[in-house]
């Protein structure tokens, strides 16, 4: 029995793909993530994501009135939401309330604005934003918390609320009774003062094969990637070569030198690699265009991570490998243009 169905003539039409749908859908893959590090480090990141959003919609609206522009449909696309929630989730959750203010000011206005606006900026906001407060506060942007399971002090919503408006934590002890060094910092520190890995490795703050919560943290990031990835909403090669570079160069000098090399998965669970090769060198503006572009573009992303986990000032690098990838990205594109059809 044949049956038959109706259809329509071409041309077909595709469905449209607005900025706000595809933001969203990169809004509802940090979830995982997002829910995560809540669960393992309590509700100091939720805070901060509030308070990032508020400025960044702050600035942007300030921005599209000053370029004479209407605020609909910029300020209803998710873009400035989208970046404020990728910063928040790279500072500290008890950091001050004005370090969110001062990086969206950096973010929205230097980062985005001044280059033309959505579509036009050169580097990405949101890394541009942290590096700017990074190396501008170092102090207020290491003050990270230990996992909720190894925390002697329960700080609740309350005193969360009062370390970030007022700068000072309401407990004995202050800062360094509720402050710890994250897997990274132990590491890069460690080493470099003679201790071998195995030895620092026995400190609490490491878990199974990352750091304690901070893996679980980053399997949501890789959870919300890979529906990123099934929707087609980023391309694989970017996270591909970001991951795989990883990995590929930091094996070799593991399986030599164990004693003094993290292994592939600590780096790749530990600090902000899968977040940043899922959502942050995925950024279609910043990034490379065509597809070996992108391939090279990743590439350059985890092997300048690795070299500044290595020798840099810095534990992670994660940040300052996009930011200088996003310099290259007209370049590597111009080198790596798909023929034209028939040439």
């Amino acid at each position: 029995m044949t049956r038959s169905f109706p259809t329509s003539g071409a041309p077909h039409v595709a469905p449209q793909t607005s900025v706000a749908s595809v933001m969203l859908q990169v809004l509802l893959a940090l979830l995982p993530g997002v829910l995560t590090y809540a669960w393992f480090f309590g509700p100091g990141v939720l805070v901060q994501i509030a308070l990032a959003v508020f400025f960044a919609l702050l600035f942007e609206a300030v921005m599209l009135r000053w370029r004479g522009r209407e605020l609909k449909p910029f300020i209803n696309d998710y873009s400035a939401v989208l970046t404020a929630v990728l910063f928040a989730l790279c500072i500290p959750p008890l950091a001050p309330w004005w370090i969110s203010c001062v990086a969206m000011l950096f973010a929205m206005v230097f980062a985005k604005h001044l280059y033309g606006g959505l579509g036009q900026n050169v580097f990405n906001p949101a890394m541009v934003g942290y590096v700017v407060v990074l190396i501008s506060f170092p102090q207020a942007m290491t003050a990270w918390l230990p996992p909720l399971s190894l925390s002697e002090i329960d700080l609740g919503l309350g005193a969360i609320l009062a370390t970030i408006f007022t700068g000072q934590v309401p407990v004995a002890g202050g800062w360094d009774a509720v402050t710890q060094a994250t897997p990274l910092d132990l590491l890069k520190t460690g080493i470099e003062s003679g201790r071998l890995v195995p030895e620092l490795r026995t400190s609490a703050v490491f878990g199974y094969f990352g750091g304690k919560g901070w893996e679980w943290v980053a399997s949501g990031y890789a959870l919300g990637g890979l529906y990123l990835l099934y929707k087609r909403v980023i391309s694989w090669q970017v996270p591909t070569a970001v991951i795989l570079i990883v990995i590929v160069l930091s094996l070799p000098a593991w399986l030599i030198d164990p004693a003094i090399n993290p292994d592939p998965l600590q780096h790749v669970f530990s600090g902000a690699v899968l977040l940043t090769a899922f959502f942050i060198a995925t950024d279609p503006v910043s990034g490379c265009v065509s597809n070996r572009g992108r391939l090279v573009f990743g590439a350059g992303v985890g092997l300048l991570t690795l070299v500044i986990r290595r020798w840099g000032g810095y534990p992670d690098g994660a940040a300052f490998a996009v930011l200088l990838m996003n310099m290259a990205a007209p370049l590597i594109d111009r080198y790596t243009r798909p023929r034209m059809y028939g040439e």
